[in-house]
């Protein structure tokens, strides 16, 4: 996992810390008289820990994707920025 501040926050962000796919697949619990099913937990977490690391995966591709059409955007500014500069270079 990401290294995490006592505020539960990721290192130089804002956000909260994630749980990564990982900490669920090896995520143990006490024992407790008459507690549940060790192979449904774990069947859980794989189900879990499969859907997170998904959402990860998704989270990272559309992140790439905004970081792809903020460019496109400022590159479109700064040619847009320079023919309106050309068109109005003339003397009133």
């Amino acid at each position: 996992m990401a290294q995490v501040y006592r505020s539960g926050r990721l290192y130089g962000t804002g956000r909260p810390a994630r749980t990564t796919p990982h900490e669920v697949r090896t995520r143990t619990f006490a024992p407790r008289w008459r507690g549940v099913d060790p192979d449904q937990v774990r069947q859980f977490q794989a189900q879990v820990a499969d859907e997170l690391a998904d959402l990860h995966r998704q989270v990272r591709e559309l992140a790439q994707e905004n970081d792809r059409i903020k460019q496109a955007l400022r590159d479109w500014q700064t040619l847009h920025a320079r023919e309106c500069r050309a068109a109005n270079s003339g003397h009133w």
